[in-house]
């Protein structure tokens, strides 16, 4: 196995399965590993081209094997399906990146370390415990309907239930029904206090790092998007331009062009979904106070003139992105543009 150049490792929880091939592209190993002999087997191996597709554990694989003086590259996964043939198996998807990584066009995604990894985790549980209070709260709402106890939409209206929940006196709420409601009450005042816990922390991550307070200086740009953009991208430079990253994140119009008449459409649900909410969100909040104000920026009230809110939003989403990938790969700060 000394000839071994490249690679093609398809990793799982307990089973991997590697492909190799030399520097003719001929068949050198072909063999599968369990969890704990993956490490060894690659120490024994000179420096060679190893892919790995983008999944989970793949960016903690990436870093290991890059510590033994290998040359780790993540490859998406839909990417390395064309090169997939016929049936599929670990052999064959191991077969098929090690085709797919060799290819010169072949995009990449950068390695993230462990202190991204981390932030992305924030912003992960952070998602998940906003759906469960979401949940909390319309099973108090279902339940306490049964018995003809409504509220307002709102946090105030759940407030209000949860009153009627502590009253012992009412007697609209039979006892068993009451202790189960106070179940969900309990459960939902601690995630309340997690989500806050947790946006502190979201937000202290933003700070701490000099590129997420010059992000935070671009409008319609807060903590939480900041904090994202550092976690999620960690090579700005991987994108050639900063439209490459408006379209890897999904706020470019699909494209049906052919015999040179260009069909341009609506964005594609394609992307980075998380990224792509949070800066229409931030979008809609500049869009709103440009409507109170409309001095600052002319452009996007005339704009707003021609197209839906909603549209214009997408529109201003994807300009910010586009200055998030000038201000992280020039250094500079935000610049606000002066009206003529």
């Amino acid at each position: 196995m000394g000839n071994v150049t490249t690679i093609g490792l398809d990793i799982a929880k307990s089973v991997f399965q590697v492909h190799g091939v030399d520097a003719e592209s001929e068949v050198v190993v072909r063999r599968k590993l369990t969890r704990g002999r993956v490490l060894a087997f690659f120490e024994s191996l000179p420096r060679c081209l190893v892919g790995i597709e983008a999944c989970s554990s793949s960016h903690y694989w990436a870093r290991e094997l890059t510590a033994r003086g290998h040359d780790v590259r993540l490859l998406p996964a839909q990417y390395v399906k064309p090169y997939l043939k016929r049936q599929k198996n670990d052999a064959a998807d191991a077969e098929a990146i090690c085709e797919a990584v060799t290819r010169p066009t072949m995009r990449f995604v950068p390695v993230k370390s462990p202190e991204q990894q981390s932030v992305m985790m924030l912003h992960r549980v952070r998602l998940m415990l906003n759906r469960q209070r979401t949940q909390i709260s319309n099973a108090l709402r279902a339940h306490l309907s049964e018995f003809g106890v409504v509220a307002p939409i709102g946090r105030n209206g759940i407030e209000q239930l949860l009153v009627v929940v502590n009253d012992e006196n009412d007697a609209r709420i039979p006892a068993d029904a009451r202790l189960c409601l106070r179940m969900l009450e309990a459960q939902l005042r601690v995630v309340k206090e997690q989500i806050l816990e947790n946006d502190r922390r979201v937000r202290a991550s933003a700070r701490e790092t000099e590129l997420g307070r010059r992000l935070m200086e671009i409008p319609g740009v807060g903590p939480l998007l900041a904090s994202a953009f550092v976690a999620t991208v960690a090579d700005a430079h991987a994108f050639k331009s900063g439209r490459c990253l408006s379209a890897w994140i999904g706020l470019v119009p699909k494209q049906n062009s052919s015999g040179g008449k260009e069909k341009l459409g609506g964005i594609s649900k394609a992307g980075n979904r998380y990224l792509r909410q949070l800066l229409v969100v931030g979008a809609m909040a500049v869009i709103r106070y440009a409507e109170r104000n409309g001095t600052r920026r002319p452009w996007l009230v005339q704009l707003m003139a021609r197209r839906t809110t909603k549209v214009a939003a997408v529109a201003l989403a994807n300009k910010t992105a586009r200055m998030v990938w000038a201000l992280m790969t020039s250094g500079e700060r935000y610049r606000e543009p002066v009206v003529a």
